[in-house]
C-alpha cells in the first residue's frame, strides 16, 4: 500500500499542534485542505485516526506509527528547503580551493579561519598547486576557486582572474644575519651563502633563477630543498642561509620574529597574486562569498603591506 507522504506529514502536524486548525496553521494550509488530507488517508488505510470524544486530539495506535513517520519527512523537508536558502544565500555548503603552498600559509589559511569565524555552516576543503595544477582543477571542476600568481600572460579563455595583491619578491634571512649589519648589501655578497630552493613547480623557483642572472652567477649553494612553509622559516631562523620569498609572506610572518627582509633590491617578476574562477560556469554562492572575504581582507592589508616595504631601509643592487 502507497501512502501520500503529504498526508502523513500532516498528521503529525494536527498532532503535534493538537488540533486540525492548529497543525493547518503549522503548515502554512487551510483547515478545511487539511481535515481533507485526513479523510482520505483513514478512508486509504481503512482504520480510524483518532479516538473518538478526546480533546484534543488522540492518535489511535495505528496513527501513531504514521505521524511518526511523518515527523521524518516533516524534518527532511525542512532540512532541504533549510539547504536550499542557506546555498541560495551562500550562508552553507563547500567551498574548494587550491593554491600555491606558501602564500596559502602564510596568508589564506588566517583567512579561512577568520571567514569561518562569521560563516561556521561552510566547509573549506584546500589542495595545494601551482597554476597549471589550479587550471586542470578548475576544468574538471575539482575546485571553485584558484588562489595563484599570473604573469603578463592572461589566465586564458574561459577563466576569469581578480588581483588581489601585485607581486612583489625578497630575499629573506633571518634577523641576526650577517648580512643585516653590512651595508650595502653586494651582489657577491648573495652568493657566500647557502640558500633555500622553493618548491619544485613554484614561480618562485623562476624567480631564484632572474636572481641568479641578475648577479652573474650561474649556481647558487643551495642547502635544503622540497620543504613547507614552516620547514623553510626554521632552516632560515637556524642558519645564515638565504631564500626568495614573496614580500606579503614575510610581512605575514612578522610577528614571529624568525624572517625579515635582507634590504637587497631584486628582480621583480610582472606577476600579480589573484583569485582565478572558470568563466561561465556554474556558481557556487559560497565560494563567492569566501572570494569576497578574501579580496575585502586584501583591501585592507594591501596599505599596511606597502607601509612596511616602504619602511625598508633598501640598499644599492
Amino acid at each position: 500500500m502507497r501512502l501520500n507522504e503529504r498526508h502523513l506529514m500532516q498528521l503529525a502536524a494536527v498532532l503535534d499542534a493538537g488540533g486540525v486548525s492548529e497543525g493547518a496553521a503549522l503548515l502554512g494550509l487551510t483547515q478545511p485542505a487539511v481535515s481533507r488530507s485526513l479523510s482520505m488517508l483513514e478512508a486509504r488505510i481503512g482504520e480510524p485516526l483518532f479516538v473518538k470524544g478526546r480533546r484534543p486530539l488522540q492518535a489511535t495506535p495505528l496513527a501513531a506509527q504514521l505521524a511518526a513517520q511523518g515527523r521524518v519527512i516533516l524534518a527532511a523537508s525542512r532540512q532541504a528547503s533549510d539547504a536550499v536558502q542557506g546555498f541560495v544565500k551562500g550562508s552553507k555548503g563547500l567551498v574548494r580551493v587550491g593554491g600555491v603552498p606558501f602564500f596559502m600559509d602564510a596568508m589564506i589559511s588566517r583567512m579561512i579561519g577568520a571567514f569561518q569565524c562569521r560563516e561556521p555552516e561552510i566547509t573549506i576543503q584546500q589542495s595545494y598547486m601551482n597554476l597549471p595544477e589550479v587550471t586542470a582543477a578548475l576544468e574538471g571542476d575539482q575546485i571553485d576557486l584558484g588562489i595563484v600568481a599570473i604573469g603578463e600572460v592572461s589566465s586564458g579563455p574561459g577563466f576569469e582572474f581578480t588581483e588581489i595583491l601585485p607581486g612583489r619578491n625578497v630575499v629573506a634571512c633571518r634577523p641576526s644575519h650577517p648580512l643585516m649589519r653590512k651595508r650595502p648589501v653586494e651582489a657577491g655578497d648573495l652568493t657566500a651563502y647557502p640558500w633555500v630552493a622553493p618548491l619544485p613547480g613554484s614561480p618562485l623557483m623562476s624567480d631564484l633563477q632572474m636572481i641568479l642572472m641578475s648577479i652573474g652567477m650561474s649556481d647558487l649553494n643551495i642547502r635544503y630543498s622540497g620543504g613547507s612553509l614552516l620547514s623553510v622559516v626554521n632552516v632560515l631562523a637556524e642558519t645564515d642561509a638565504l631564500a626568495v620569498l614573496p614580500f606579503s609572506v614575510v610581512f605575514a610572518l612578522r610577528d614571529g620574529g624568525h624572517v625579515t627582509v635582507l634590504p637587497y633590491q631584486i628582480p621583480q617578476p610582472n606577476r600579480s597574486l589573484g583569485i582565478m574562477r572558470r568563466a561561465g560556469g556554474l556558481r557556487n554562492p559560497a565560494s563567492d562569498r569566501f572570494a569576497s572575504h578574501v579580496i575585502a581582507a586584501f583591501d585592507s592589508l594591501r596599505h599596511a603591506i606597502k607601509r612596511h616595504e616602504t619602511a625598508v631601509i633598501w640598499g644599492h643592487s
